[in-house]
């Protein structure tokens, strides 16, 4: 998939030039070890998908172990002029947030130029199964989040509610709070669509 057309530009800049200092460090690799795949999720994914949120730090993790470089870090300026950060957060583990089995197999491609896919295959995390990665942690900014990728139709409350319960069965620990997360998620996703409904 292409970024959204409301991905700001100076952005997607800042986030292919990080993209390709990880490419370059790859390209040594012997071919049989390629291509190496990138599965990010956060703020990052929302805003692809969304054109909302600009998030300070790139989520993400890779289909195999890797050294990354050292200089991991992009300053760019926004619309209005000011200086603005790109990082790569090195302390981001998808452990402990919900995520489906299948999360990375349905991830999908993200093309960015310059940034050759046989070496680094940069995926996002299906709009669905970003939704569901929100639901652990479920801070405001993960409800603001979800409620992004629910304005712009990009996910149901009945599909998230599935996702969720088939994402929990293979989690330990307190399920009851989990679930409850998950109604209120759930909730959030439905208002937004009765609201998307009474526009058309």
């Amino acid at each position: 998939m292409q970024p959204s057309r409301a991905t700001r530009p100076e952005y997607l800049a800042a986030f292919s030039e990080l993209i390709q200092r990880i490419a370059e460090s790859l390209r040594k690799l012997p071919t049989r070890s390629l291509p190496i795949k990138m599965y990010v999720a956060g703020g990052a994914a929302v805003h692809f998908y969304s054109g909302e949120r600009i998030s300070n730090d790139v989520d993400a993790v890779f289909s195999k172990r890797i050294a990354l470089p050292s200089d991991l870090e992009v300053t760019y300026r926004d619309p209005d002029g000011a200086a603005r950060l790109l990082y790569f957060d090195r302390q981001y583990n998808d452990t402990f947030a919900l995520m489906h089995k299948d999360a990375h197999d349905d991830s999908v491609p993200l093309t960015l130029k310059e940034i050759d896919a046989s070496i680094l295959e940069v995926r996002l995390l299906s709009a669905l199964d970003l939704a569901v990665s929100k639901i652990s942690r479920f801070s405001g900014q993960d409800r603001d989040d979800i409620t992004a990728l629910a304005k712009h139709d990009l996910i149901k409350s009945a599909a998230l509610r599935r996702r969720s319960l088939e994402a929990m069965k293979n989690y330990v620990g307190n399920l009851d709070s989990l679930k409850s997360t998950i109604d209120v998620a759930c909730r959030i996703v439905g208002d937004v669509e009765q609201r998307n409904s009474g526009k058309r």
